[in-house]
């Protein structure tokens, strides 16, 4: 049998993703949005061997408030990955995840029809 060989330099991760996470698919993560931003809670962080160097990092992302989809993409892992690494932070209470800025209501349809209306005069 022959030696296998790589076709570049980076053969990618040495993990699959989901060893990551021991199997699981739900967490207390799941209903994350993707928008919502992660900050610290200023808990100190347990030893290693509770948590692993991914969630190491995403401690260290937190510390600039980042979203959930950011999390994902500096992580290079898939979203539910992130999520169910990112409930577990949650549920040692390193991390809290807060829900998206409200945005400004949509304006109604009267005052939209009233600025046609407007334009269309001119």
């Amino acid at each position: 049998m022959s030696k296998p060989e790589w076709l570049d330099e980076d053969p990618g991760p040495v993990v699959r993703p989901f060893a990551l996470i021991r199997g699981r698919t739900r967490s207390s993560g799941d209903k994350f949005d993707l928008i919502a931003v992660v900050v610290p809670t200023g808990a100190s962080a347990p030893p290693e061997a509770i948590i692993g160097p991914e969630q190491r990092r995403i401690l260290e992302l937190a510390e600039e408030g980042v979203t959930v989809a950011e999390v994902a993409s500096e992580l290079d892992l898939p979203l539910g990955v992130v999520r169910v690494l990112l409930g577990d932070l949650k549920d040692h209470g390193l991390i809290e995840v807060r829900p998206p800025a409200q945005v400004s209501p949509l304006p109604s349809e009267r005052i939209l029809k009233e600025v046609i209306h407007g334009l269309r005069a001119l």
